[in-house]
């Protein structure tokens, strides 16, 4: 990883948490002490159970969080892009963070420490509320997720994943835009890399589905909605 300095006030991602907020008062003087980290695909810039070192807000690429479940194994819990904050679960309640993360492209990040997010916490309270809203959005989120997976069989999952991932990337040039390996989807669907190769390979014979190396594109979103439709719960 390399660190330097970008300036928040030129940044053209409208998506960027900081981004929204940079109106507010005082906001300048907490913005001038973030850090830009630029980090290299595969590269990891959070280890699970490291020292909280503050927040990452992702300027530009794509990033994937994981925890280690039973077995030593590691399970992917969130996909994020430009905009997306990395590190918040363990923020303000730990000292450790509570998941590892990965680029999974070139990414551009942007580093407040601890001591900066505080202090913005404690002087802004349009941000602070806004942010509480955030966590709020967040835990909605899990606990749907959580319903939902414990009644779906490997392919549902597996359908739902890809849904997800469109509606997070979406496509270009009939390909959704996220390289993500088949061991890389079942770690995020919660089942082994061959049964993840099988339901792939199923949804491409059905013409659901095309594949190009690691990509993957939709070519019936209104078929593999209806797969999982019964389980109400689909994930933002």
């Amino acid at each position: 990883m390399k660190e330097g300095q970008a300036s928040c006030y030129s940044c053209v991602n409208e998506n960027c948490f900081i981004n929204k907020h940079l109106h507010l008062e005082k906001m300048a003087q907490y913005v001038s002490k973030k850090q830009s980290v630029a980090c290299k695909k595969s590269g990891q810039f959070i280890t699970e159970g490291a020292a909280m070192q503050g927040l990452y807000f992702i300027c530009s690429g794509k990033v994937k969080t994981v925890k280690t479940g039973i077995n030593g194994r590691e399970q992917i819990v969130r996909l994020t892009k430009n905009g997306d904050i990395i590190g918040f679960r363990g923020f303000g309640t730990g000292r450790k963070y509570l998941i590892g993360a990965y680029a999974l492209e070139d990414t551009l990040l942007c580093h407040f420490s601890n001591e900066t997010m505080l202090n913005l916490l404690q002087h802004i309270p349009e941000f602070t509320y806004n942010l509480m809203l955030f966590y709020a959005d967040e835990l909605n989120k899990s606990e749907n997720n959580i319903r939902k997976i414990a009644h779906m069989n490997v392919r549902e999952r597996v359908v739902d994943l890809l849904l997800y991932i469109h509606r997070k990337f979406g496509q270009i040039n009939g390909l959704i835009d996220i390289e993500l390996s088949r061991k890389e989807i079942a770690d995020f669907a919660g089942t082994t890399e061959e049964q993840a190769i099988r339901v792939i390979s199923s949804l491409k014979k059905e013409v659901l589905i095309k594949t190009s190396g690691k990509r993957i594109g939709i070519l019936n979103i209104s078929e593999l909605r209806s797969e999982i439709m019964e389980h109400k719960y689909i994930i933002s």
